[in-house]
């Protein structure tokens, strides 16, 4: 049975042929096509070999449209869009901050042909390609410069190479934190090429412990923000101003990575406070590092400015040229640091993060309402569809015990799906719904929902 079905399968050349026949203009490379199908046969060999075939079509226009389907697939890869209605605003797994208008189109600008990201169209000679954000960043945190690459961790790793390499680090043990993807700061400060020096302990760290750890072969004091966890109770630890005393009786640059980075006070939008980066500036921070995509609410960058002696450095490393940012990165950052120029209502309603994060409840409540109306006709009678109180959280590893007060639309099915196969059946849908299970209810966070119809995709078959 089984050499007989080995024997029935079609050839390569058939069953190209029969593509061939289904196949429109926009079709893929003939190479492409043919390394499909040989793999889509050796998998039906494997499984005619074992003798698990007996239930398997293998006729000529089964496996014809099984290779048409996942050619069609492979052509049409790529990133789908997903409704963030899980109740995190920076959602690390879905992109973090939501571009503004004014970030999207400058990106498309950049894209869309050649720019002068790094040359100089009045000297006529090569250009810096930070310029731009140079001079905006200096601007928004009164640091004497700046400069960008790839990430926030990418800073973290070029800073400390460029200025402690082969030396000690003094870090507080309370401040070796550990984000998202099990990524340690122990292990960049590694990486870097530098010492890690623990002071202090897990709980308490006093000034006298950084001054005691101090050698000659220390080359910086480092402070990190623990923007995602807290330490509660018997707790004591040193600020920056303390930190920048100690640093400067011992000739040692102090460097503070901020991770979240805001550029204003979030408290003036009813937000929880959050280390200011111009605050950290003038409270005498050697060099601060900061992400683009967290609270700042740009794209994917890592921040550094500070003292101009310390830029230079970082910015002629080699590492430089190996994490720096492209010129979509560096255009929708310019655009999106444009808007801080704005006041601060225009600042508001133009950035998608601020908006999502200061939002008014009663906004929330009638977006609510209304997607919980549209959203009980979609799934009809089987489906109980209600508004409840909830909460949001920031996400991205900012202000970890902030909660915001929120509006969700709860869905339970009266017959006894459990909620798990409500929130499967969304991310099925067209675009996918992203949303959370708790207490047996699907439940859809509106907070960060611009259109009440986009929690009903088109498709949908939860029913």
């Amino acid at each position: 049975m089984g050499n007989d079905a080995l024997r029935s399968l079609p050839s390569v050349d058939s069953v190209l042929n029969e593509l061939a026949v289904s196949e429109g203009e926009d079709c893929l490379a003939s190479q492409v096509k043919s390394a499909m199908v040989r793999e889509l046969l050796d998998e039906l060999r494997k499984v005619l070999s074992g003798g698990a075939g007996a239930s398997i079509d293998i006729s000529l226009t089964s496996v014809a449209e099984e290779a048409a389907r996942r050619v069609k697939a492979f052509g049409e890869l790529g990133l789908e869009r997903v409704v963030n209605a899980s109740g995190t605003v920076l959602h690390t797994n879905l992109g973090r901050a939501v571009l503004s208008q004014e970030a999207i189109e400058a990106m498309s600008f950049a894209a869309s042909g050649g720019v002068d990201l790094e040359f100089d169209t009045a000297l006529g000679q090569r250009g810096e390609r930070d310029a731009r954000t140079e001079e905006l960043l200096c601007h928004l945190t009164g640091a004497e410069a700046a400069c960008v690459v790839g990430n926030n961790a990418g800073a973290v790793l070029i800073t400390l190479n460029a200025l402690a390499e082969g030396k000690e680090v003094l870090i507080s043990r309370g401040e070796l934190v550990e984000i998202g993807g099990s990524f340690r700061l122990p292990d960049v400060i590694e990486k870097s090429g530098c010492v890690m020096r623990e002071v202090g302990t897990t709980n308490r760290t006093h000034p006298k412990d950084y001054r005691d750890a101090v050698t000659p072969d220390t080359a910086i004091i480092f402070k990190a923000h623990k923007s995602n966890y807290e330490v509660v109770g018997f707790t004591s630890e040193v600020d920056l101003p303390e930190l920048v005393g100690i640093g400067r009786e011992n000739a040692l640059p102090v460097v503070e990575d901020l991770g979240s980075g805001a550029l204003i006070d979030m408290s003036t939008y009813g937000l929880p406070k959050e280390p200011v980066v111009a605050e950290r500036i003038k409270a005498g921070a050697d060099i601060v590092t900061f992400s683009g995509d967290k609270l700042l609410g740009g794209p994917q960058a890592g921040i550094i400015v500070g003292r101009k002696v310390f830029v230079d450095r970082i910015r002629k490393n080699p590492l430089k040229r190996a994490l720096r940012a492209g010129k979509l990165t560096l255009s929708a950052l310019e655009a999106t640091l444009r808007l801080y120029l704005k006041p601060n209502e225009v600042l508001r309603e133009r950035l998608p993060t601020l908006r999502y994060l200061s939002r008014d409840i009663e906004e929330i409540g009638a977006l609510a309402i209304e997607g919980a109306e549209l959203l009980s006709r979609a799934l009809g009678k089987d489906y109980k569809v209600k508004v409840i109180d909830g909460e949001s959280q920031i996400g991205s590893g900012s202000q970890p015990m902030a909660r915001l007060k929120s509006k969700l639309v709860s869905v339970t099915h009266k017959e006894g799906r459990d909620a798990s196969f409500i929130f499967k059946a969304f991310l099925k849908a067209k675009p996918a719904v992203l949303g959370r299970v708790k207490d047996d209810s699907f439940l859809l966070d509106m907070r960060t929902i611009d259109k009440a119809s986009d929690i009903v995709p088109s498709g949908f078959l939860g029913k």
